[in-house]
C-alpha cells in the first residue's frame, strides 16, 4: 500500500493529537472551576502564542505553536511544585481563595487527576460508539482448526474445544484470546479447555513471531495457531450492553499497556519498539488514509495512552503531583520546598532523557540513520 503524503500525516497528527490534549487539559479547567480555582491559561501547545483569545473570566485560551501537549495554569499556581510563594501570601484573601493552592489537598486531587480520567472518558464513550457502529467481537473462543506445526498443533487441542482461561484470566471471546497471547511471545501458557463437557488444562508455550502490516511497520506478537471457529465475528451490541463493553476494553487496553511497560523494563521486549511523536504521525496518516474507523480507533487508543502516561507517578506528569498529595494526605502537611523541587528537577532530567531517546527511536525506525551512512 502508498504510503501517505507528508501533508496527510501532519494533519491527521494534528487531529488525533489537538482534540485529546484539549479533552485532557478541558477535564483539569472544569474540576478547577468547579471548585471555584481561576484558570490564567488554556493553552493547546507549547511556546510562542499562534493565536488566541481571552474570555470575560479573564482565562487566556490560546494555540501555541509547538503541538506536543497542553497545560492550563490555575491563578497561584506560580512553580512546578505548586508550592506556596510571598507572592501567593501578598494576595488579598478574596483573590487567594481563587487560587489553586488555597484548596484543600482532597480538592487538588480531583484537579489533577480529571485530566487522565477525561481521556479515559473520551475512550469509553468512543469505544460505545464503534460498538454501536461497527460492531463488537462476540465469536467464542472455539478452536475452529488447528495451523500445522504450531504449538497448538502439538498440544492435544482438537478443533470445537472451548478456551474458558488461559494463565487464570478468563475468556469470553476469541478476540480476548488473541490480544492476551500476541502481547506475550515466548510465554508458557496454561490453558483452561472445555471438551464434551469436561474441563481440562493443555500447556504450551507461545510462538514469537514477527509480522509486518500493510505499511511496512513491524510488530513482535505470541502466535498459539489456533484459528476460530465459525460464527459472526462481530456484532452489534444493544445500547444496554455498550457501556459496560467499553469499560471492558478501556481497562483491557489499560492492562496491555502496563504488560508491555513491564517487558520493557524486564528486557523481555526491546525498547527499540517504542514510539513518540513522530511515530505517532506517521501511524496517524497511515490509519487515516485507511478510513475513519482505524483512524478513530487510533484516536482511542492514543486518548488512553495520554491517560495512563500523566498516571505515572514522575514529577512533572500529574501522577507526580498526585503521588505528592497522597502524602500530603497521610503526613497532614507537604513535603518541603527544597525536596519537591529537587523531585521535580529530576523528573524534568528523566522525561528530557525519555524524550530523546524515543525521537532517537522514531528516527531509527524511519532509516534516516542508514540513509545517512548511505
Amino acid at each position: 500500500m502508498t504510503e501517505p503524503g507528508f501533508l496527510l500525516i501532519v494533519v491527521a497528527f494534528l487531529a488525533v493529537l489537538g482534540p485529546l490534549v484539549f479533552i485532557h487539559e478541558m477535564g483539569h479547567y472544569l474540576a478547577g472551576r468547579m471548585f471555584g480555582v481561576r484558570a490564567e491559561t488554556f493553552s493547546i501547545g507549547f511556546g510562542k502564542e499562534l493565536f488566541g483569545w481571552t474570555d470575560k473570566l479573564g482565562t487566556r485560551w490560546k494555540v501555541a505553536a509547538l503541538p506536543l501537549g497542553g497545560y492550563v495554569k490555575f491563578k497561584g499556581d506560580m512553580n512546578p511544585a505548586s508550592t506556596p510563594s510571598d507572592e501567593w501570601l501578598a494576595l488579598p484573601a478574596e483573590e487567594r481563595n481563587q487560587t489553586f493552592q488555597a484548596k484543600p489537598v482532597w480538592q487538588r486531587f480531583i484537579i489533577v487527576a480529571a485530566g487522565p480520567f477525561t481521556n479515559f472518558a473520551f475512550a469509553i464513550v468512543a469505544f460505545m460508539a464503534i460498538f454501536a457502529i461497527n460492531g463488537y467481537p462476540t465469536a467464542a473462543a472455539t478452536v475452529g482448526s488447528l495451523i500445522p506445526n504450531s504449538p497448538a498443533a502439538s498440544s492435544g487441542l482438537r478443533p470445537g474445544d472451548e478456551i474458558v482461561a488461559i494463565n487464570g484470566s478468563g475468556v469470553d471471546t476469541f478476540a480476548d484470546l488473541s490480544s492476551y497471547v500476541s502481547l506475550r511471545p515466548n510465554t508458557v501458557m496454561e490453558l483452561t479447555v472445555v471438551r464434551d463437557g469436561q474441563e481440562m488444562t493443555v500447556t504450551m508455550t507461545s510462538a514469537d513471531e514477527t509480522v509486518e502490516d500493510e505499511f511496512g511497520n513491524s510488530a513482535r506478537i505470541g502466535r498459539l495457531g489456533i484459528a476460530p471457529g465459525v460464527g459472526a465475528s462481530l456484532e452489534r451490541l444493544p445500547p444496554h450492553k455498550l457501556l459496560g463493553a467499553a469499560v471492558d476494553r478501556t481497562i483491557g487496553t489499560v492492562e496491555s499497556m502496563v504488560v508491555a511497560l513491564g517487558q520493557v523494563v524486564t528486557g523481555t521486549r526491546s525498547v527499540k519498539e517504542l514510539g513518540g511523536p513522530l511515530k505517532i504521525a506517521e501511524v496517524s496518516g497511515q490509519q487515516a488514509s485507511l478510513g475513519w474507523l482505524p483512524f478513530f480507533w487510533l484516536m482511542t487508543v492514543v486518548s488512553i495512552n495520554l491517560g495512563f502516561i500523566n498516571l505515572l507517578p514522575i514529577p512533572l506528569l500529574d501522577g507526580g503531583h498526585l503521588l505528592f498529595y497522597l502524602i500530603e494526605g497521610v503526613r497532614r502537611k507537604p513535603l518541603g520546598p527544597a525536596a519537591q523541587e529537587w523531585a521535580f528537577r529530576t523528573g524534568l532530567m528523566v522525561l528530557l532523557a525519555l524524550m530523546i531517546f524515543i525521537t532517537f527511536n522514531d528516527l531509527v525506525s524511519f532509516g534516516l540513520f542508514n540513509r545517512l551512512a548511505g
